[in-house]
């Protein structure tokens, strides 16, 4: 799976977590950019991608997280790792 596919993937999930139909997510897309985009959101986030990719993250990824982008290349060395 490359990473656009990823990104590809993400997107429905993005909606679904943020209840918005309209969101657009890019690789330099950030929290400050997402409304709702807090602590839980996030954890809902990770957790809606764990089941949809079948990874697991450890904590120190996901606090070195930045941006989608960065989501995105963790998943890729996940799944082709």
């Amino acid at each position: 799976m490359t990473e656009a596919e990823i990104l590809s993937a993400l997107h429905p999930i993005f909606q679904d977590v943020f209840d918005d139909d309209d969101i657009v997510i890019d690789a330099d897309t950030t929290a400050e950019d997402v409304e709702g985009w807090d602590s839980l959101a996030h954890v809902n986030l990770v957790v809606a991608a764990e089941q949809r990719f079948g990874v697991k993250f450890r904590t120190a990824e996901l606090e070195s997280m930045r941006n989608v982008g960065h989501f995105v290349a963790l998943i890729n060395k996940k799944l082709n790792g």
